[in-house]
């Protein structure tokens, strides 16, 4: 379980530095970043369900793995 929270907390770091930056980025770059603050809520919400549920599904690894992924692109481009 503190493996969920430090994985989800360093999303969150990622998401806070990219979204300070985003405003300079293209359409493109903006309309990406519509998308994953969507399925970021998502993420959270399922995150928090699985914690209080005492465990970690294979769905939350997975959205939580896309959001890095995608995180990582936008970084990078930037």
């Amino acid at each position: 379980m503190a493996d969920m929270q430090k994985y989800t907390e360093d999303l969150k770091r990622m998401r806070d530095e990219i979204k300070l930056k985003i405003h300079l980025g293209s359409k493109e770059a903006q309309e990406e970043w519509a998308d994953l603050e969507k399925r970021w809520k998502a993420f959270r919400e399922k995150a928090e369900f699985n914690r209080t549920a005492g465990e970690i599904g294979s769905t939350v690894k997975q959205l939580g793995s896309d959001l890095k992924s995608a995180y990582e692109r936008i970084r990078k481009a930037m």
